[in-house]
């Protein structure tokens, strides 16, 4: 499958590195403004080739772009420095009205694969901007959130997070969901997992985990200025599950009707995505206190959208 990536900066370079490494497509093309930089990213990334996957690698205009089965949007401004996700709404739904439409032009048939911050308002953007369905239109969501709470569980459980089920909902930000209650090792819920190898996860433990999968991208902002190799890593997950139509259960931001009570709202909850796109949802079992919770997410991200206009 070709795969284009808009925005050849630290994410969509990074993504497009994922790709090769993981064998995720068989083509990819970057796509910037700044042409040279564009260029300059897929001749480095088609030099690794020889020690990953044969993926072809290149960059190209948006006539590049016909025929991608993904379309990758890692265009706009960078997060700064102590900024939230959510301010910088103002600087980059502008660039997604110049975008999309010139993909969609010469690529009807894609899916959406949407990366900038804050990504859930911009996938909200974009499904509304592309008249898309919205199981076409994907944000990365909290995909890395919820493989950071499973690596940081890995880590005090000391087992593989690959081991680990657990997932976190809602706004990628802020008001993001660790779903505790359904959390567990193998099949076994994590407390129960923890008191039987000595590494028990109580309130403390709790917290900690929480705060460090919440601040997470704060951390990585203050020490080198932004974040990109998980972001990128998860963006290659998904493109490999629409690419081999897993029906892959992640998660992932998509558009719906009502989550909560709070209607007409974008944000990430578990979906099942395969070749056409993220096609089902489902409900984790949650208690009284993260059901609340996700309902505050819903309501930061519906009142951080209201007013816009696109």
């Amino acid at each position: 499958m070709k795969v284009g990536v808009v925005g050849a900066g630290m994410v969509g370079s990074s993504a497009a590195f994922a790709m090769v490494l993981q064998g995720a497509c068989s083509e990819v093309v970057l796509v910037d403004q700044n042409e040279k930089l564009a260029e300059a990213q897929a001749q480095d990334i088609l030099h690794a080739t020889p020690f990953a996957h044969s993926v072809r690698v290149h960059h190209g205009n948006y006539k590049g772009l016909t025929g991608a089965g993904v379309v990758i949007l890692a265009a706009g401004v960078s997060q700064r420095p102590g900024e939230t996700r959510l301010e910088l709404l103002g600087r980059n739904a502008a660039v997604f009205k110049q975008i999309i439409p010139r993909i969609l032009e010469v690529a009807p048939d894609t899916i959406l694969l949407i990366a900038t911050n804050p990504v859930d308002i911009m996938t909200h953007v974009a499904t509304q901007i592309s008249g898309l369905p919205p199981e076409r239109v994907i944000g990365s969501g909290t995909i890395l959130d919820t493989a950071r709470f499973r690596a940081l569980l890995g880590e005090q459980l000391g087992i593989s997070s690959r081991s680990i089920h657990a997932y976190v909902l809602g706004e990628h930000g802020d008001s993001e969901v660790l779903a505790w209650s359904g959390a567990a090792a193998g099949s076994i819920p994590v407390e129960a997992f923890g008191r039987q190898v000595g590494r028990p996860i109580d309130a403390g433990v709790k917290s900690r985990i929480d705060e460090a999968v919440r601040r997470a991208a704060y951390r990585i902002i203050d020490g080198k200025g932004a974040t990109y190799y998980g972001i990128g890593g998860g963006l290659s997950r998904i493109v490999s599950a629409i690419a081999g139509d897993e029906d892959a259960i992640l998660t992932v931001a998509v558009r719906m009707a009502e989550v909560e009570g709070v209607k007409d709202i974008t944000l990430s909850l578990p979906r099942i995505v395969g070749a056409k796109g993220a096609v089902g949802t489902f409900w984790p079992d949650l208690s009284a206190d993260e059901h609340a919770a996700l309902k505050r997410s819903a309501e930061v991200l519906k009142k951080a959208a209201e007013g816009l206009e696109v």
